[in-house]
């Protein structure tokens, strides 16, 4: 795909984000894996008023391009793409209910199958660290080598899957995993999850599972 494809496409997932009430504002950012770095979004820009020119290349040596500010979490993102070779695209976003477990810096266990959905048997949750820092995306390079989806105690969510149509779907499921955790843990402290042999059978089947796409 060619630059100005994948820049459009990086804004119609951050509209489409927005448009599933995964975000407010102008908090969350995306990216995609492109040539020898990536392409993410502008810091500080609405998605309605952005255009495939303001789109950001970061190489891998992590230098923006000229006369441009990348998101200001361009470091976690980059961090992603050496942690996963195999995966191509990165949404953060503060949706509501996967921020608010992230807050109790609780892990989203195995309370149904669709967990699965990260590669492993729970939402991990990563310690907290400042946002933009080389300590956050430290901590991110070692939590997604294990799971595509995490929790950032007191942040938000970050997924990483092989392209943005995968991606954004990944985080819509972990918003509406966190939803079902709160829900549960409002009315009891003895959360019932599925055993560690049924999430081995579940993650074996989930890999022909999942929305399917082009790429």
């Amino acid at each position: 795909m060619n630059r100005a494809c994948l820049a459009q496409e990086i804004i119609d997932s951050c509209l489409e984000m927005s448009r599933l009430g995964l975000n407010q504002g102008t908090s969350g950012n995306i990216s995609a894996r492109y040539q020898n770095g990536m392409l993410i979004t502008p810091s500080g820009v609405a998605y309605h008023k952005l255009t495939p020119e303001q789109i950001v290349f970061v190489s891998y040596e992590g230098k923006a391009e000229a006369n441009k500010v990348p998101s200001s979490e361009w470091l976690f993102h980059l961090a992603c793409y050496h942690a996963r070779p195999e995966l191509n695209a990165v949404v953060h976003n503060h949706a509501v209910n996967a921020t608010a477990v992230s807050i109790l810096n609780q892990d989203i266990p195995a309370i149904h199958y669709m967990v699965a959905v990260t590669g492993g048997n729970t939402v991990p949750c990563i310690p907290y660290a400042t946002f933009g820092s080389s300590e956050l995306a430290d901590n991110v390079e070692h939590g997604i080598k294990t799971s595509k989806a995490l929790l950032m105690q007191h942040h938000g969510m970050i997924t990483m899957e092989v392209n943005l149509e995968k991606a954004l779907w990944l985080a819509n499921e972990v918003e509406v995993l966190a939803n079902m955790y709160l829900k549960i843990l409002s009315v009891t402290d003895e959360v019932p999850i599925l055993s560690h042999s049924e999430m081995r059978r579940v993650n074996e089947k989930f890999k022909t599972y999942g929305l399917k796409t082009d790429s």
